[in-house]
């Protein structure tokens, strides 16, 4: 399977469209979905030709047997001609409330470092404390238009670009990230247009491809220079387990650790001159 190629089933209407490419996307034969889901060969070719709909339980069947997200999920439901099964929403909605509580316990309990909450595409949903005081210690976070976006921010001349030291190798390695991190381990349409966007920022080589790891390290570093001084991170991602809405299946709470004791030291000074 071909990770940086994306695609765009969701725009079709064409249920038979959509399973085709979901199909060939997880590399698997009408056979192999049959014997998944029990759906007989003969019907999932009926469906895929668009002689048959599905019962909306046997369309679930088949969701699940390709690994479909919920947002194409809910494509493929209304392309068969069904309500969409799986709440969009919003992270300020009152069903998210416990959900909501718990991401703001992970912040905080992670300060004095950052911690951000993104959803699918970057976008920042909810932070601690520390993310915003830190970044401000660089640029003018509120001269950033909302919603406020990760990927962005790193790329951006006029955001952290700047003061990023190794940023070349850090731009391939977020790039990396995009196809490796994506919801369903594919790219979908509004990816893509936020990786065209990246790739127009100056100096961006639309041929760069996975980088190696640098100084034989275990991770390669978030590094910043600040006064002089590289501070040097590493990220770790949570996702929420048993998602049963497209907002929750999407969110990612990514939280900022320092790389070694000199990092350490020298943000909390840094945080401490703020």
């Amino acid at each position: 399977m071909n990770l940086r190629q994306p695609i765009s089933v969701q725009t079709s209407d064409d249920l038979g469209a959509q399973l085709r490419a979901w199909r060939g996307i997880r590399g698997k034969s009408q056979l192999d979905v049959s014997l998944d889901t029990g759906i007989s060969q003969r019907q999932i070719s009926f469906i895929e030709s668009g002689r048959s709909t599905p019962g909306r339980n046997n369309l679930i069947h088949l969701a699940e047997a390709l690994d479909v997200p919920f947002r194409e999920r809910n494509s493929l439901l209304l392309a068969a001609g069904y309500a969409p099964l799986y709440a969009e929403g919003d992270i300020d909605d009152v069903g998210m409330r416990s959900i909501r509580g718990a991401l703001k316990r992970m912040l905080a309990q992670h300060e004095p470092f950052p911690a951000i909450v993104m959803d699918r595409y970057w976008n920042v949903v909810m932070t601690n404390d520390a993310a915003p005081r830190f970044f401000n210690t660089f640029i003018d976070m509120e001269a950033r238009p909302k919603p406020r976006n990760l990927l962005h921010l790193m790329f951006d001349p006029a955001g952290m670009r700047p003061f990023i030291p190794n940023w070349e190798e850090t731009a391939k390695s977020l790039l990396a990230r995009v196809f490796r991190e994506s919801v369903g381990r594919v790219i979908d349409v509004r990816t893509q247009e936020l990786m065209g966007t990246l790739l127009a920022y100056p100096d961006v080589d639309s041929l760069w491809k996975i980088s190696t790891l640098a100084d034989n390290l275990p991770v390669i570093p978030l590094s910043f220079v600040k006064d002089g001084q590289r501070l040097n991170f590493f990220s770790l991602m949570t996702t929420v387990a048993t998602a049963q809405t497209v907002i929750t299946q999407e969110l990612r709470i990514e939280c900022m650790f320092p790389l070694d004791d000199a990092t350490e030291t020298n943000y909390r000074a840094a945080l401490e001159q703020d």
